[in-house]
């Protein structure tokens, strides 16, 4: 449906998480403005999605992941699957 889309929203939580040996990452997405994108979100599953982001101090974060929305909440999950790479 989509090939690139930057969203938007009010704020965005990333958490890395290393438990034996393994390195999670996890991002929180808060008041994301795209209702176009959160209803198509809700209607599938197994989501795949290529996380690039640039966080508040200028670092670029890359990724693949999978997205899990909350459409009541305009919320967005997204879990990282394998590595977070800083390119």
């Amino acid at each position: 449906m989509w090939e690139n889309r930057e969203l938007r929203f009010k704020d965005a939580k990333l958490m890395l998480v290393t438990q034996y040996g393994d390195k999670l990452w996890y991002v929180d997405v808060a008041e994301l403005d795209d209702a176009e994108v959160l209803d198509w979100l809700s209607q599938n599953e197994n989501i795949r999605v290529t996380f690039d982001a640039v966080a508040d101090n200028g670092e670029r974060l890359q990724g693949a992941a999978y997205a899990h929305p909350n459409a009541a909440h305009r919320g967005l999950a997204i879990r990282g699957e394998g590595e977070l790479r800083r390119p």
